[in-house]
């Protein structure tokens, strides 16, 4: 298996990782970031309170190319960003949705994923094979590799609508992001309808309550017949 080795994908002289660091210490691309960091508070944006203004939370792949705040122009405090290798729906990111809904008032849901995704060159059973023979035994999650972005955005959007902990799953679009022109292309999928109640004055879809059925009650002793005599009387 092919693996990228630091300074690979250089581009334009950007990747840094192997030039030397302060006094000659080898370089670190996270002092790099502390560095950057200090320059960047100068100018951070102060009163951005935790719930976002627009009220939509992102799955997007955590591919470089995708450059969310650039590709969508949103700014801090705008939308909640989750990111993944893929994008893909996976139990985490149902639970970040989960808080993201019911406590920090989101409702409506942007899946992304892109064109020449690294997990499409990945295969499920290779790579957890490749997993097992570094760490001596196979992950307990999926890789979730797939071909076709599309096909994975169906199915992300099939989970994210068929989730029970989610208030709601009626405003929830998936695009796949070309890398090379920047441009989204919607994907569309048939989602499976939950029975929703449309209540209170923010139109959240609440999931309609299930009605228990009722316990049986179990039916009573059968009475064993007496035993009769040969004559057909009952013997006393």
């Amino acid at each position: 298996m092919a693996v990228v080795e630091p300074g690979e994908q250089r581009r334009d002289g950007q990747d840094r990782s192997d030039q030397p660091g302060r006094a000659g210490e080898p370089a670190h691309a996270i002092d790099e970031l502390l560095d950057r960091n200090r320059r960047a508070a100068m100018s951070h944006p102060y009163g951005i309170g935790p719930v976002p203004t627009m009220h939509v939370a992102m799955v997007v792949c955590m591919d470089t190319r995708v450059d969310t705040y650039r590709a969508f122009q949103i700014e801090a405090g705008e939308v909640h960003l989750l990111r993944n290798a893929g994008g893909v729906v996976t139990e985490d990111i149902v639970r970040s949705l989960a808080i993201s809904q019911h406590a920090l008032g989101t409702r409506e849901v942007m899946i992304v994923h892109h064109t020449d995704c690294g997990l499409a060159r990945l295969e499920e059973d290779a790579f957890r094979d490749h997993l097992a023979s570094y760490a001596g035994y196979r992950p307990n999650w999926a890789v979730q590799a797939f071909k076709d972005p599309h096909d994975s955005v169906r199915e992300s959007l099939l989970r994210v609508r068929a989730s029970p902990f989610l208030l709601d799953t009626t405003k929830v679009r998936g695009f796949v992001f070309d890398v090379k022109s920047g441009l989204l292309e919607e994907v569309t999928v048939d989602l499976p309808v939950r029975d929703v109640d449309h209540a209170g004055s923010d139109d959240i879809a609440l999931a309609a309550p299930t009605t228990p059925a009722p316990p049986t009650t179990p039916a009573p002793p059968t009475t064993p017949a007496p035993p009769t005599t040969h004559d057909g009387q009952e013997s006393h």
